[in-house]
């Protein structure tokens, strides 16, 4: 290979050699060019197929304290889960999430079954094949989704994706005659648990439904679906219908009582700020009705002070015999000699008439 050697006045090729040759084309080989983590989540996680890993350098084998130390620095670890994730659900993604941050740099890699295997080994799933992987592309976590992913790992799937661990929970998983198909996962020393989330899995989900079957099919009647799409037989679809009727009939009696118990508790509110308002006015009035007739009102004494103005009026006090204004008062007139004073009578006839005689006498004195 020519070399150019900058400086000379003219450009001089200086062959290298054939060990720095080997050396140079080895060093590209060994650079790590695996598919690197998603960094933005804009877009779905891509299928395997359209980023496969074509890295041609080798894979050496770590363990998992070499992986938790961030090594090998150049490349991500690549972590490999797989399942069915039938009715996708906050489980299956706190699995997921667990698998991409066991290590500080991870590559997530998920499989998942195809509907042939599943139906095969497991049972029927409620969402079929395409609609679960397109779940799983849409969780954050997932980097890259492998689909019609094998029962059982082989080496030559490991190889092919370069698969530096799997992750699952810790469980034991039998099936396809096998006490636990990730047993020789384990041996080999690629096995990673996670924890499963209590409360909550694809057969608790399926559970509920079944046992709630019945207010589903008459929710979806009423919402449109026929009852050939429900699979619902022409009696129960009548006797779903008259549910529906008669929940109708308590819905508007349950918001008949409501309304009646809103309008009642209102004019409770009123009733009672009515008999507060009237108790408030009835002491107002019967302590001024007391302050104005009571024992000590006022019209007792307006009463007294009227009756004793009355009384004066009609029957005014006279003054005493002892008076000295009663002997001065030059408008009285001498008590007259006929007058007789009641309380010294004539002792006897003579008297009497000595009396008139001096009568008579006094008058003629006076003419």
């Amino acid at each position: 290979v020519p070399m150019l050697v900058p400086g000379a006045e003219s450009e001089t090729v200086i062959p290298k050699s054939p060990c720095e040759a080997r050396r140079s084309e080895a060093m590209e080989e060994l650079e790590h060019t695996c598919p690197q983590p998603r960094l933005t989540l804009t877009a779905p996680a891509p299928f395997a197929e359209e980023t496969s890993c074509q890295c041609q350098a080798p894979h050496e084998k770590l363990t998992i304290a070499q992986a938790r130390l961030g090594t090998p620095a150049d490349r991500p670890v690549r972590v490999y889960a797989d399942g069915i994730f039938d009715l996708f659900h906050s489980g299956h993604a706190r699995a997921l999430m667990q698998a991409k941050t066991l290590f500080p740099n991870s590559y997530l890699l998920v499989g998942v079954c195809s509907d042939d295997l599943t139906h095969k080994f497991k049972g029927f799933t409620v969402m079929n094949e395409t609609e679960r992987y397109e779940a799983l592309r849409h969780c954050r976590y997932v980097d890259e989704v492998i689909r019609d992913a094998p029962w059982t790992l082989t080496p030559e799937f490991l190889e092919k994706h370069k698969i530096d661990f799997v992750a699952h929970d810790d469980i034991p998983y039998s099936s396809a005659g096998s006490d636990d198909v990730y047993k020789h996962i384990k041996e080999a020393g690629m096995f990673v648990p996670t924890q499963r989330t209590e409360g909550i899995s694809t057969s608790d989900i399926i559970t509920r439904i079944v046992r709630d079957y019945d207010v589903y099919a008459r929710r979806n009647l009423q919402r449109g679906y026929t009852a050939k799409e429900l699979n619902v037989s022409f009696i129960n679809e009548k006797k779903y219908c008259f549910q529906n009727q008669v929940d109708k009939m308590k819905k508007k009696v349950k918001n008949v009582e409501e309304k009646s118990k809103e309008f009642v508790y209102k004019v409770e509110e009123k009733s009672h700020d009515l008999i507060q308002k009237w108790e408030e006015k009835s002491r107002e009035f019967i302590g001024n009705f007391l302050e104005l007739f009571g024992p000590d009102g006022a019209w007792k004494q307006m009463f007294q002070e009227r009756s004793g103005r009355m009384l004066q009026a009609f029957s005014p006090r006279q003054s005493p015999n002892s008076s000295p204004t009663r002997d001065r008062s030059p408008s009285r007139s001498p008590s007259p000699p006929w007058v007789f004073d009641k309380t010294s009578p004539p002792s006897s006839p003579k008297a009497a008439s000595a009396s008139l005689s001096s009568m008579s006498e006094g008058d003629e004195d006076e003419k």
